[in-house]
């Protein structure tokens, strides 16, 4: 089984839509988290394994400001992330209530935690840019998470964005979005990520050239062995 830090390594030159392509191929479909889209530009792409949060909706007697010092709690959570992880926060989509805000967000940036997706949103937006912590998210909005959520547990199997995210399971983020592999599929995804990598690396080339796109892309016959001479001269 291939080591986190290969994951990483391998999974840095990934994008999350070769990803999708690969897992479809797979015969799993729903893999990109809906809402969950960079709060800026620039953060880049980012691997780590997931580890998650829940929330259900408000429940007056539960989700209050008192609930904040609970030890189940998003503060007590955050205590327990270990270092290089994905937050992957189930907010069920709710965009009136905002999870984190810039206080949570900097704690979690100095126990080096990788990033933060959620479905939801955050608040203290300014707050939260400037702690730099990688976030995807919904957006933005002032109230609190009790003015409309319940935290419920972490460590747990979420839905997030409408897609299952187990603990552990490997996240990979980019410009297009959030994209789950499950754990036990990671081997066999790392092998057939880098292959599809350098195939549609060598399609643009072509199209660059001036190739025409059927029988290309997808590669027929002829173009797969054209395709193998030009891997197997790359690699002299």
């Amino acid at each position: 089984m291939a080591t986190d830090s290969e994951i990483k390594s391998t999974l840095a030159t990934v994008t999350t839509a070769t990803l999708t392509t690969i897992l479809l191929k797979k015969g799993l479909r729903n893999v990109w988290m809906r809402g969950a889209m960079p709060i800026k530009p620039g953060q880049g792409r980012i691997v780590g394994r997931a580890f998650t949060l829940r929330f259900v909706p408000a429940r007056e007697d539960l989700a209050t400001p008192e609930s904040w010092s609970s030890p189940k709690s998003t503060r007590a959570a955050i205590e327990a992330m270990p270092d290089g992880c994905i937050a992957v926060v189930d907010a069920m989509g709710i965009k009136d209530a905002g999870i984190f805000g810039d206080i949570l967000c900097a704690r979690m940036a100095k126990r080096n935690v990788a990033a933060l997706v959620t479905d939801g949103v955050v608040r203290d937006l300014d707050g939260v840019l400037g702690t730099n912590l990688p976030v995807w998210c919904s957006g933005a909005a002032a109230p609190p998470s009790v003015a409309g959520l319940t935290f419920v547990d972490w460590d747990q199997p979420v839905g997030c964005g409408g897609v299952a995210v187990f603990p552990n399971d490997v996240i990979v983020i980019d410009n297009d979005g959030a994209v789950v592999i499950p754990a036990a599929m990671i081997d066999d995804i790392l092998e057939a990520a880098t292959e599809q990598e350098r195939l549609e690396g060598w399609i643009m080339q072509e199209v660059n050239n001036g190739a025409a796109l059927p029988g290309l892309y997808p590669a027929n016959a002829e173009n797969k062995a054209r395709y193998e001479d030009w891997k197997k001269n790359s690699a002299k």
